[in-house]
């Protein structure tokens, strides 16, 4: 699927909002097209991972059209072959507002049927209380790169400014930026995310690496494929023995997408930060 391909989802579409459930609305993006241009082969990925978004506004009625509200979280496999496009998850989960439903379970089942099969693999699906402790925030861990007093003038993804650190040594370290941003490639909207960075081997340096973060600042495309382009751009250019990239964005339209990608099948996203 190509850009102007892309102008024809609903994201780049006047919104009409559908308030009975309604699973068709659902559109999936092929994760081939994206992957294909970082010479990526989709049977034999380099990394695991996942794309955890979280949805805010899902509202149903219960049988006596009284209004039941959640916090859902989401859970699609990087494996899976195609993502959501993020308007019609919306304008989905919006579908759901005037439908009665005996409980929150079959809420449950009924996403987790639907979603699964736009992305053509199992999807996990948690229905959370509002006040849930699950949903507390918490500052990320490791090195923030923010304070580097570094010269930025590159906007668009460049690689070749990672660098290792001459010193040569080898580290373990997590390093985050609160400065990542991009752009969504259908409506030119800016996203903003906190992008950490977990790895084992040569050290990178650091204020190469804030500038490479800085570059994707005018670049557009889907959050997942910006974080597989850096994991993939790190990979190739300092050969680390384990890596683990992940990016938080912020919430737009009551959803906000979380992808991770890492060597370690084990690895997990951290809990959610202030801006999420």
């Amino acid at each position: 699927m190509n850009r102007t391909d892309w102008q024809k989802l609903p994201l780049g579409q006047p919104a009409h909002y559908e308030s009975s459930y309604k699973p068709q609305l659902l559109q999936p993006i092929p994760r081939v097209s994206a992957r294909a241009q970082l010479g990526l082969n989709s049977t034999t990925l380099p990394f695991f991972g996942c794309d955890e978004w979280w949805g805010f506004e899902l509202s149903w009625l219960n049988p006596h059209g009284v209004p039941q509200v959640r916090v859902a979280r989401f859970i699609f496999p990087a494996q899976s072959p195609a993502m959501v496009e993020s308007k019609s998850f919306k304008l989905y989960l919006n579908s759901f507002n005037q439908t009665e439903f005996p409980s929150s379970e079959v809420v449950q089942q009924h996403l987790t049927i639907d979603l699964s099969a736009v992305a053509g693999s199992a999807v996990t699906v948690q229905l959370l209380e509002v006040e849930s402790d699950q949903l507390a925030v918490c500052r990320p861990s490791g090195t923030c790169l923010d304070q580097l007093a570094i010269e930025a003038r590159q906007y668009q993804p460049d690689a070749c400014l990672l660098k290792l650190d001459p010193a040569g040594v080898e580290v373990e370290e997590t390093l985050y930026s609160h400065l990542l941003r991009s752009n969504c490639p259908v409506t030119g909207q800016p996203d903003w995310a906190t992008v950490c960075i977990e790895y084992r081997g040569l050290a990178l340096d650091r204020s190469a690496l804030l500038a490479y973060i800085i570059s994707f600042r005018e670049h557009q495309d889907f959050h997942e494929h910006c974080v597989e382009r850096i994991f993939c751009d790190l990979q190739q250019a300092a050969m680390p023995q384990a890596l683990t990239v992940c990016a938080r964005y912020t919430r737009r339209g009551g959803l906000d997408i979380n992808p991770l990608r890492s060597t370690q099948e084990n690895a997990q996203l951290p809990r959610r930060f202030a801006r999420q």
